[in-house]
C-alpha cells in the first residue's frame, strides 16, 4: 500500500514539474516576443524594463535548477525574440520557386540558431553568478553584451536587432555611440532595463543608489548629444559645387526571375532621376538594380543615356561585375561609377556577402539537390578583396566616399580603417524582405553607422527607404518605404572624426574590464 502511495506521489510530482515546464517555456516565449516591441518600426522602449527585468527575476528564482535548462531558458527567451522580428527572412525565399520549400525551415531555423548565443549567456551567467544581485546583474550584462558582438563576428556575422537598436528614436542618447559605439552602448542599455529587477532584488541600499545612478548615466549621455547637437548646427555649412541626387525605387523583383532585359528599368531609372544637362549632377542608383547585365555591358544601352546626359553628369550603381580568374568565371556584387559616356572610372566589390543570399555555403553539395544563390542566376557572388574609399577627381566633381552594399551597413566598428572621406554611400535592394518590418530595421542600421562615424550617410535604395541621414543621426530627407523619387544632397556640415571612428570596438573592451572591475569590487564590498 505504502509502495502504491509513493509511486502516486511521484507521479504526481513528475506531473506538477511537466506542468510548470510548460508554463516557462510559454513565458519565456512570451517574454522574448514581446521584447520585439522595443524594436523598430514599434520603438516601445519601455517595455524592455519589463521583459528584460522579469527574464532575470526568473533566473534568479531557478537558481536550484541543473545548468543545463539554463541554457534552454535562455534559448527559448531569444527564439521568441528572433522569432517575431527577424521572420521576414523567410519572404526571400518566396521569389524562386526552388527555394518555398525552405519557407518552414528559415522561418524556425534561423531564430533556433542565434537563439543558441542567448542561450550560452544564461549557462555562463548561472554558472558564475555571484551572491549578491548587483554583482549578479553587472555580469549578466558583460556576458550578454559580449556574446552578442561574438554573434555579430563569427560565421559572416549577424549583428542584427541588438538591442541597443531600441533606442533609435532617441538620437540625444544615442549620439553617445560616436564615443563608445553600438556594442558599448548596448552594454549600458542592457543593464538599464535591468534595474528594476535590481529594485526588486536588492540585497541593501548601495543597491538601491546605483538604481538610481543608471537612469543618471544615461541622463549624462542625453546632455552630451544635446551639446553635441549645438555644435554641430552651430559649424560652418559647406555647399557642394553639385548635387548627389539618389533614387528611391520599386522595381519588382521578379525582373530577375522573368527572364526580363534592363531596357525597361533603365528607362524607369533616367525617368525617375529627372536628369538636367545644365546641373552638376552624380546619381545614385539602387544596389544589382540593373538585371542581365554586368558591369561591362552597360555600354551596349548608351543611346538610352545620350539623350539625357552629358559632362555634367555621373552615375553610381548597384551592378553585377564579372571578371576571369584562371580560366575560372567569377561574379562580385559591384558598385560602380561611370562618367555621362559609361566609360568605367572606379568600382568597389562588395566583401561582406549574405549567407544563401549572394552565395551558397558548401556549394559543390547544395547545387546538386538544385539550391543556388537567390540574388542571381548562376553561381555565387565571389568575396571582393578589399573596402578602400573611392576618390572622384573629375573635371567637375570632387569628392571622396565609402561604399557600402546592402547588408554590409549592419556592421560597427570594421568597416574602414582610412578616415580621410567625405561621406557614406550605402546602395541598397530591400525587395527581399518584401511587405516587412525588414525595411524600417534594415534602414535604423545607417543612423548608428552615422553617428559612429560622424559623418553623413546618403543611401539609395529599392523597395526600401533612400534618405541622407547626418552625423547626429537625424533623417534631413528621406523617400519613404513604398514610394518613388529622387532626393538631392547639395551641402553638409563637417566635424572632426569621432572617438570611436578611431579606436572602434577597443573601447568596448575597455567598458567590460571596467565593468570586470565593478563587479570584484562591489563583491569585496559586500563581503567585508
Amino acid at each position: 500500500m505504502k509502495k502504491k502511495k509513493s509511486i502516486n506521489q511521484l507521479s504526481q510530482k513528475l506531473s506538477k514539474l511537466k506542468k510548470n515546464l510548460y508554463i516557462d517555456v510559454v513565458y519565456l516565449l512570451f517574454l522574448g516576443a514581446i521584447t520585439s516591441l522595443s524594436l523598430p518600426p514599434f520603438n516601445l522602449l519601455i517595455i524592455n524594463f519589463l521583459s528584460f527585468s522579469l527574464f532575470f527575476i526568473f533566473l534568479i528564482k531557478k537558481k536550484e535548477n541543473k545548468h543545463k535548462l539554463f541554457f534552454f531558458y535562455g534559448w527559448l527567451f531569444g527564439f521568441g525574440y528572433f522569432l517575431t522580428n527577424l521572420y521576414w527572412i523567410s519572404v526571400s525565399l518566396t521569389f524562386d520557386e526552388n527555394f518555398k520549400f525552405l519557407i518552414p525551415f528559415s522561418l524556425i531555423l534561423v531564430p533556433s540558431f542565434i537563439a543558441l548565443f542567448y542561450g550560452f549567456v544564461c549557462y555562463l551567467f548561472i554558472f558564475f553568478k555571484p551572491n549578491k544581485t548587483l554583482s549578479s546583474i553587472l555580469l549578466f550584462s558583460v556576458i550578454f553584451s559580449f556574446l552578442e558582438f561574438i554573434r555579430g563576428s563569427i560565421l559572416s556575422g549577424f549583428p542584427w536587432n541588438l538591442i541597443a537598436y531600441s533606442f533609435s528614436n532617441h538620437l540625444e542618447i544615442l549620439s553617445i555611440i560616436s564615443l563608445i559605439g553600438t556594442y558599448s552602448f548596448n552594454l549600458f542599455c542592457i543593464t538599464l532595463f535591468l534595474s528594476p529587477a535590481l529594485f526588486i532584488l536588492r540585497n541593501d541600499k548601495k543597491d538601491l543608489i546605483f538604481c538610481l545612478i543608471l537612469p543618471l548615466i544615461f541622463l549624462l549621455f542625453y546632455f552630451f548629444g544635446y551639446a553635441n547637437k549645438q555644435d554641430f548646427y552651430n559649424s560652418d555649412v559647406e555647399k557642394l559645387d553639385y548635387k548627389i541626387r539618389l533614387v528611391g525605387t520599386d522595381i519588382s523583383l521578379d525582373r530577375f526571375y522573368s527572364g526580363e532585359g534592363p531596357l525597361s528599368t533603365i528607362e524607369d531609372l533616367i525617368n525617375i532621376s529627372s536628369p538636367n544637362k545644365k546641373e552638376k549632377t552624380i546619381f545614385i542608383w539602387p544596389e544589382g538594380i540593373l538585371p542581365g547585365i554586368s558591369q561591362n555591358q552597360i555600354q551596349s544601352y548608351d543611346s538610352l543615356f545620350n539623350e539625357s546626359f552629358n559632362e555634367n553628369h555621373l552615375l553610381i550603381l548597384g551592378i553585377n561585375n564579372k571578371s576571369k580568374v584562371n580560366d575560372q568565371v567569377k561574379y562580385y556584387n559591384s558598385l560602380s561609377v561611370y562618367d555621362h559616356d559609361l566609360n568605367l572610372l572606379n568600382y568597389y566589390n562588395k566583401i561582406n556577402l549574405v549567407p544563401f543570399g549572394e552565395f551558397l555555403p558548401i556549394e559543390n553539395l547544395l547545387k546538386k539537390v538544385g539550391l543556388k544563390s537567390l540574388t542571381n542566376n548562376y553561381q555565387s557572388y565571389s568575396k571582393g578583396q578589399k573596402r578602400e574609399v573611392i576618390e572622384l577627381n573629375q573635371k567637375n566633381f570632387s569628392i571622396k566616399f565609402l561604399p557600402l552594399i546592402c547588408y554590409e551597413i549592419i556592421y560597427s566598428g570594421k568597416l574602414y580603417k582610412n578616415h580621410d572621406f567625405d561621406i557614406i554611400v550605402n546602395i541598397s535592394e530591400d525587395g527581399w524582405f518584401g511587405q516587412s518590418i525588414g525595411p524600417e530595421q534594415h534602414f535604423v542600421h545607417s543612423i548608428f553607422r552615422a553617428i559612429e562615424s560622424g559623418k553623413y550617410v546618403i543611401r539609395s535604395a529599392n523597395n526600401g527607404i533612400a534618405a541622407i541621414v547626418n552625423p547626429l543621426g537625424i533623417v534631413e530627407e528621406k523617400i519613404k518605404f513604398n514610394e518613388v523619387g529622387y532626393i538631392d544632397f547639395t551641402k553638409m556640415r563637417k566635424i572632426q572624426p569621432t572617438v570611436f571612428s578611431k579606436y572602434g570596438n577597443k573601447i568596448f573592451g575597455l567598458i567590460i574590464l571596467l565593468y570586470i572591475f565593478l563587479i570584484f569590487s562591489f563583491n569585496r564590498i559586500k563581503n567585508e
